[in-house]
């Protein structure tokens, strides 16, 4: 059955720009970086580092750096993670958006966007009035039913990532003996975005303001994720901007042997440029630095093939 709804989703030309709130993000020279920032105490990786003007300071690094996209979150999404409700996380990130986004305009950073890493429409809508543009949902839209209908009608950009497990019952990569997905890792995520897709489009959020994520980690086993890497092209053949992110994760632990999540640039950088290669749209990051050396570096050798 998986194998039959990918065989009849549309194949797409490669996206170019992704329509969001207030304008569009082109897309090119891809791939973009999307700077992760936590304001959160438990995130796997940086968690208590960032919050309040701290955040903000991070932000703006990090756009130096270059980043296009800032995803901002409130609620860590690591395995066994704990369920924030919605104030709390609108007290995280509602006052950092709001003064990140000021700051941007007082610089003219008008190609700068600000996302809201959720799948609460409430925390969605606060961030939305301090000026994000994207709402960033790892629940594809199944855990609230109004999350869709607001990015609708707010213009807002949405991304859509695939999970076999939510937070609350997933384990690290490494810890997934065996698949939790029938049949091929790939056709499977593929279908089940292309399902999510058709669902948010019927609640009228437009074909061009949809990304989609893999979602690497989230109850995939190592092999798997790699396999999803590997198969980005299939992703981008949907047509819409593909969002991956291997940031830090477990799985690039495992691989690599690296025990401490921030010491796993490296890995995250190789696993990006792979992405990139298949030719996936924007990264999801915690060093944005290093990320955007990397892409120079490989961009040129691409430009001069």
């Amino acid at each position: 059955m998986t194998r039959s709804i990918v065989q009849m989703a549309p194949t797409r030309p490669s996206a170019r720009s992704w329509r969001v709130r207030d304008g569009d993000v082109r897309l090119e020279p891809a791939p973009l970086l999307m700077a992760v920032l936590n304001c959160t105490p438990d995130s796997f990786s940086d968690g208590g580092l960032w919050s309040g003007g701290w955040a903000v300071e991070h932000a703006q690094a990090c756009v130096r750096a270059g980043a296009t996209i800032i995803d901002v979150g409130g609620e860590s999404t690591r395995p066994g993670a704990e369920r924030i409700d919605a104030p709390e996380q609108i007290r995280r990130t509602e006052g950092v958006i709001r003064a990140l986004v000021a700051w941007l305009r007082a610089e003219g950073r008008s190609d700068v966007a600000v996302s809201i890493d959720t799948t609460r429409a409430a925390v969605a809508r606060a961030a939305i009035d301090a000026g994000a543009r994207i709402i960033n949902d790892v629940s594809a839209c199944t855990e609230d039913a109004e999350l869709a209908p607001l990015a609708a009608a707010e213009g807002a950009g949405l991304v859509l990532m695939h999970r076999v497990l939510d937070p609350t019952q997933d384990r690290w990569s490494h810890e997934h003996r065996a698949s939790l997905v029938e049949g091929d890792i790939v056709d499977a995520v593929a279908a089940a975005l292309a399902i999510r897709v058709a669902s948010v489009v019927a609640s009228g959020v437009p074909m061009e303001s949809i990304a989609i994520d893999p979602g690497l980690g989230f109850g995939k086993t190592v092999q798997e994720n790699l396999s999803l890497i590997a198969g980005t092209a299939r992703f981008v053949a949907m047509g819409h901007p593909v969002l991956v992110g291997a940031s830090r994760k477990s799985f690039v632990g495992a691989i690599t042997g690296e025990p401490d999540p921030a010491r796993r640039v490296a890995g995250s950088v190789a696993m990006h440029l792979e992405a990139a290669a298949g030719g996936a749209h924007l990264l999801r990051v915690h060093d944005v630095a290093e990320h955007a050396q990397a892409l120079a570096a490989w961009r040129a050798i691409r430009d001069h093939r």
